[in-house]
């Protein structure tokens, strides 16, 4: 019910005042999982990247949001689960595992921890692992400007959330190599669509 509520305040607030450019959301599937990964620039990303689609999508976020029972409570509402940063978060991935078997959509931000310049960084290799153990497909998106949201530059800047088509890993998951060059693949598709809404 939260979660609801939650994404339908998001689409007054990225949709109407914001004016958010959409492109791509044909290519969300309607049923069935996959993992949504995404550039990250912002703490407004995981509410923007979800808005526009009607599927709901759930997220890892960093344990310390869980430290406060009613943040925990919070979270938990709106489909967040805790990860454990700078380590393989084993508890984690087994829920990002389950959440797809389970046939729903995983939504990953593949560079791990928000971009302090805006440029994208270097994704970590974890996301390429879940897609390899569930056979998940992955949809690349680009969100664009989050980071200006009340900066000097513009209080109230113009956004572009651009998903783009279908990719799968289909190397082995004890392939240390693939997994990284799939990760800085996805990471060149990400690429690719933020440069389409320039």
């Amino acid at each position: 019910m939260l979660y609801k509520v939650f994404k339908a305040l998001c689409r007054i607030w990225f949709g109407l005042i914001l004016r958010t450019r959409v492109i791509g959301a044909e290519n969300i599937p309607k049923d069935g999982a996959f993992i949504l990964a995404a550039n990250h620039v912002s703490n407004w990303d995981p509410p923007f990247l979800g808005t526009f689609i009607a599927r709901t999508v759930y997220y890892m976020g960093k344990e310390e949001l869980f430290s406060n029972l009613v943040m925990a409570a919070i979270c938990r509402s709106l489909h967040v689960f805790p990860v454990k940063r700078g380590a393989a978060d084993k508890t984690a991935i087994k829920t990002a595992i389950k959440l797809l078997k389970d046939g729903k959509c995983l939504g990953i931000f593949p560079e791990g921890t928000r971009s302090k310049t805006g440029k994208l960084g270097k994704a970590e290799s974890g996301i390429s692992l879940i897609a390899a153990m569930t056979k998940a497909p992955i949809i690349p998106a680009a969100i664009v400007s989050t980071e200006k949201i009340f900066s000097r530059e513009k209080f109230l800047p113009r956004l572009a959330v651009v998903y783009g088509t279908p990719i799968k890993f289909t190397g082995s998951t004890k392939d240390k190599q693939a997994l990284a060059d799939f990760a800085q693949e996805l990471m060149n598709e990400i690429a690719k669509l933020k440069a389409s809404a320039s």
